[in-house]
């Protein structure tokens, strides 16, 4: 390339660059004077519910319900288990759920 391209093409970029930046900077400025999106309570689960593997969280705009299994066991807990089967594992009394 030509070295008068190199400092067009420099020149564009630099000024995108700024553009992109002082876009985030002032929409982080107007969301903050405008008080949209202060700190949002996280969503809390309700306490009544039929089921107890039932989990129900409810926000303002969504309501979600969780199922869980009767005897789920999560998948970092069977890979554990998979590559302990290999290697013998840990001693009952060294395991952090003591089995």
């Amino acid at each position: 390339m030509e070295t008068k391209k190199v400092l067009q093409w420099n020149t564009r970029m630099s000024a995108l660059y700024a553009l992109g930046v002082w876009t985030m900077v002032g929409s982080y400025f107007y969301f903050k004077y405008t008080g949209k999106y202060d700190d949002l309570e996280p969503p809390t689960p309700k306490p009544e519910a039929k089921n107890p593997n039932e989990v129900v969280y409810q926000t303002a705009h969504t309501n979600s319900v969780i199922i869980y299994k009767k005897d789920f066991v999560p998948f970092t807990t069977r890979i554990m288990n998979f590559i302990e089967s290999f290697t013998g594992g840990a001693a009952p009394g060294d395991r952090g759920n003591g089995k």
